[in-house]
């Protein structure tokens, strides 16, 4: 099994991803949804109208894009340091995939003169297992999440597997998970267990933040 240590940079993160992607069928995903249940009643509590900016980070070919479409939001991006994953999510969509911001970006070189009114990340944050990384991440959602903006947070808690995709993951409580985005409402936070493909057992927690009034750093 091969861990973060040897994933420091960019180029050999991309590779472990893109591979994963070549090799396996999207329901052979361990964070594999048929429909992103819990998320889309997260973004429905928010009440954002239909032109948000939405932008979906380390989304893989989650198919949380294609319920959004369905719901008519209209501004949608989608990031992933994976090609392989995205152009998976592009097939599947079709001529719908066209009204969609497609990025290939690791999050923590992610660059934009957007700024979003949600930020969604589900399975993203506890690969970053280094201080260093997880605080650049956090600055990022601090940059690009406009004032009153919303913040959905989904990773493994502390009852959660420690490896995943041949990676160390970082668990979290609602505890840790406070004081990483201290300087946001905490609005709500409950663990969840999602079955994999598989059959077996992961335990996430999920966290729904607002940037209250906040000025985006410059």
């Amino acid at each position: 099994m091969q861990n973060n240590e040897g994933l420091e940079d960019e180029d050999s993160i991309k590779k472990h991803w893109e591979n994963i992607y070549q090799m396996k069928n999207p329901n052979e995903m361990s964070w594999h949804q048929e429909k992103p249940i819990t998320s889309l009643g997260l973004i429905a509590k928010t009440g954002l109208d239909k032109d948000a900016k939405i932008i979906d980070v380390g989304a893989g070919d989650s198919k949380l894009v294609d319920n959004l479409l369905d719901l008519g939001f209209r501004n949608i991006s989608v990031l992933d340091v994976s090609s392989n994953a995205l152009n998976e999510a592009k097939k599947r969509l079709g001529s719908r995939a066209d009204s969609i911001k497609w990025i290939v970006s690791d999050l923590r070189e992610f660059k934009t003169d957007d700024r979003y009114d949600l930020w969604h990340d589900r399975a993203v944050l506890h690969f970053l297992t280094k201080k260093e990384d997880i605080n650049k991440y956090a600055e990022k959602i601090r940059r690009f999440l406009k004032p009153n903006g919303y913040l959905i947070i989904s990773t493994f808690s502390v009852n959660g597997p420690k490896k995943c995709s041949g990676l160390d993951t970082k668990q979290y409580s609602e505890e840790s998970m406070k004081k990483l985005f201290g300087d946001f409402k905490h609005i709500k936070s409950f663990e969840e267990e999602h079955k994999t493909p598989w059959g077996a057992s992961q335990i996430f927690i999920y966290g729904l933040f607002r940037n209250e009034g906040k000025k985006q750093i410059k």
